[in-house]
């Protein structure tokens, strides 16, 4: 399931990162790897905060739809 649909507050892991190379090289860099554990905290006007990698990272509506996500 997209990162947009999951639930808040459960823990999470990132299954697959779509979208054109350049955009999957951006949020490997900001922790968004296959296999790491995320959870998403609160979601505001579209936007979403997420916990990854013991950081907190802000993502746009179009940005979180591009990370796959599975329990």
């Amino acid at each position: 399931m997209a990162l947009t649909v999951a639930p808040r507050g459960d823990m999470l892991t990132v299954s697959r990162i779509t979208g054109k190379e350049k955009t999957r090289q951006f949020l490997k860099t900001l922790g968004f790897t296959e296999g790491e554990r995320v959870s998403v905290i609160t979601e505001m006007g579209g936007n979403m905060i997420v916990s990854i990698r013991n950081s907190r990272i802000a993502l746009d509506r179009d940005m979180a739809r591009r990370i796959q996500v599975s329990f």
